[in-house]
């Protein structure tokens, strides 16, 4: 508690000392003093964005969230006046600029609120394209994982009916051939222009868990028919997909997290054949033990507090170890070549 005791004694005691009938009387210097200590800040936090690689818009956060001068700069003044290296008279406005460019700090992220995200925005504002060739496949998201999704199917024969809510996305798709669509997937009516009604089968890619699990829930409640491939960010989202509806549920690391496995069993000596049997093995219970416990999941019910959950999982997850255990023992490693 001391900290926040002392922390706060130091800035009253700051505010204390602050005049502001000098304030008033040197308004127009203080206040340019500000701005320019802000803009020179933010042109050089801009320069170190741009050279680190982020994207516009966080590059303007950057230079704004950081522009102000920092509260150690109340220390250093405090320093150089009681060392006599600045004279007060020097000290008593630099000090005003630093507490003007903190207070004014909430002001700018108003701003790229206001004005700099809705600026950068505006490009998803765009209307909807009008679908005109219904598909029995529908994609939403053609991300990392749709794309690929789609340029498999488009190889086997289909043409997908690919939507995806990113206009620069779908800018650059579209240089390459691909015929994508604009427009929000989660919206009834245009899954309804899509043909979801007479679609065999929707693959959920887009980035985004809250949207990928509403879109399942509504499509499964209103279109069982439709064979729904979910993506799944993680194991618990695994748990909520389920519940929705979707029994095609792809964990987006899963399967290249099985592919690391099995390189470090070959690594550690075992053959490829032995290597990828017992990944197998794994895959098979780990299914098998999700699906079980997928029985008493409850959405929005944090794992921890689903006592029904928990305890099946407590329940079995001794068997799940004892089991994947005596698999996995029954191969032992197998010298490389040259060993």
């Amino acid at each position: 508690p001391f900290k926040g005791l002392f922390l706060g004694v130091f800035f009253i005691t700051i505010g204390a000392g602050i005049s502001f009938s000098y304030l008033a009387e040197n308004f127009v210097m203080i206040i340019s003093l500000t701005i320019g200590v802000i803009v020179l800040k933010s042109a050089i936090l801009l320069l170190l964005a741009h050279f680190s690689g982020l994207k516009r818009e966080n590059k303007l956060l950057y230079g704004l969230g950081l522009a102000q001068a920092g509260e150690f700069g109340f220390v250093l003044l405090s320093f150089v006046v009681a060392n006599s290296i600045l004279p007060s008279e020097l000290a008593q406005p630099l000090t005003m600029v630093v507490a003007l460019s903190m207070l004014l700090t909430p002001f700018l992220f108003i701003i790229y609120d206001r004005v700099i995200v809705p600026y950068f925005a505006k490009g998803q504002e765009q209307e909807a394209d009008k679908i005109e060739e219904p598909s029995g496949i529908i994609i939403a998201g053609h991300g990392r994982v749709g794309g690929i999704v789609n340029r498999v199917l488009q190889g086997a024969g289909y043409r997908p009916i690919v939507v995806d809510y990113s206009s620069e996305q779908l800018a650059m798709l579209r240089e390459f051939g691909f015929k994508v669509y604009f427009g929000d997937a989660t919206r009834p009516d245009l899954l309804h222009a899509a043909g979801i009604a007479e679609a065999k089968v929707l693959v959920i890619a887009i980035d985004d868990k809250h949207a990928i699990s509403e879109l399942t829930k509504y499509v499964s409640e209103n279109y069982p028919n439709v064979h729904i491939v979910a993506r799944a960010v993680d194991r618990t989202h695994v748990y909520d997909l389920w519940a929705h509806g979707s029994r095609d549920i792809i964990r987006e690391t899963y399967d290249s997290s099985l592919r690391t496995a099995r390189s470090s069993l070959e690594a550690l000596g075992y053959t490829r054949e032995h290597a990828q049997e017992m990944v197998d093995h794994f895959d098979e219970l780990d299914r098998r033990a999700m699906i079980e416990a997928a029985g008493s999941w409850k959405v929005n019910v944090p794992a921890i507090e689903n006592e029904e959950f928990m305890a099946t999982v407590r329940e079995r997850i001794e068997e799940w170890e004892k089991e994947l255990a005596e698999k996995l023992q029954a191969f032992k490693p197998q010298p490389k070549d040259g060993d």
